[in-house]
């Protein structure tokens, strides 16, 4: 049961953590000095990586209606093909599943999200491993939590005196959906936050914060999807049943808390700006700092 609970609180910090511009991983990092999970490394990773989907399934449940890219439409009526060829045929069916069946804003949307991971497939799949051996302990957190905490001041200071050039998913061009790509880059190193750094690449390139953190949440899909699936291949599901269930609890816990954690942040950005976060990250990051410094002085 203590394994149970352990978990229930580590989901609790995915789901208010993965959204807000705090920095999961940095988070589960810090968390891990206090709540240790007793299981082997192996599942430990695979756990703190799959329960990201539970988060992910509160995106698709709240905003469904944003990116569902298929439909019925029964005002389109099929064509008489009796006189035309067979490539006339199959190109003018195509056509019709295409009016009928798919919303093609929607579907553009995808084919953009999917150029907003390029950067991460090319650049961040052959550095996973070396990143998570070089980069994955408490300075590197801590220096990324205070350096990005400024960031956010001062580039909502700026922004301040800018309007948004940018208020639609409809209005995202390719070259911002493949900028807003390379700023998630920058989340490789622990301590950044994925969503930290995608809304503030897209605040940079004149994204409305409303805008920049939906963008941020629908990015999320196919990115930590693919996260989860790479660690399976990578590990394997030879788990057992009480390590099963613990994935269980802990994606539950955290697609919850991430309803909550979403709506909270989408109502709280219609008449705030993200300044609050940037002091949040500086004081924890000072904290994280002189905890392990006394930790080693006394040790």
């Amino acid at each position: 049961m203590l394994e149970f609970l352990k978990v229930i609180i580590l989901g609790i910090v995915e789901g208010i953590t993965e959204w807000l511009p705090i920095s999961s991983t940095g988070h589960m990092i810090l968390i891990d000095e206090f709540i240790k999970l007793n299981v082997s490394a192996e599942f430990k990773e695979v756990f703190l990586v799959v329960i990201q989907l539970g988060a992910i399934l509160a995106v698709i449940l709240l905003f469904w209606n944003k990116i569902w890219p298929f439909c019925i439409r029964r005002d389109v009526e099929k064509e008489d093909l009796s006189e035309f060829t067979f490539k006339e045929k199959m190109g003018s069916r195509w056509f019709y599943f295409l009016d009928r069946y798919v919303k093609k804003d929607k579907f553009i949307l995808w084919f953009k999200i999917l150029v907003s991971c390029l950067p991460a497939i090319i650049v961040g799949l052959p550095l996973d491993d070396w990143l998570e051996e070089h980069f994955y302990n408490y300075i590197v957190v801590a220096i990324m939590l205070i350096v990005y905490g400024v960031l956010f001041i001062v580039i909502e200071n700026y922004n301040r005196r800018r309007r948004p050039s940018t208020v639609r998913l409809s209005e995202i061009t390719w070259k911002t959906a493949l900028l807003i790509g390379v700023f998630q880059l920058l989340s490789l190193i622990p301590g950044t936050s994925r969503s930290g750094a995608t809304i503030l690449g897209g605040i940079i390139l004149g994204c409305s914060r409303k805008l920049a953190s939906e963008y941020t949440f629908f990015l999320a899909i196919p990115v930590m999807f693919g996260a989860s699936l790479l660690k399976i291949v990578k590990f394997g599901f030879h788990f057992s049943g009480m390590e099963i269930g613990m994935l269980v609890v802990g994606m539950l816990v955290a697609f919850v808390v991430s309803v909550f954690a979403i709506k909270f942040l989408m109502g709280y950005i219609k008449k705030h700006d993200f300044k609050v976060f940037g002091w949040y990250r500086i004081v924890l990051g000072i904290l994280v700092l002189l905890y392990f410094a006394g930790k080693s002085f006394f040790a």
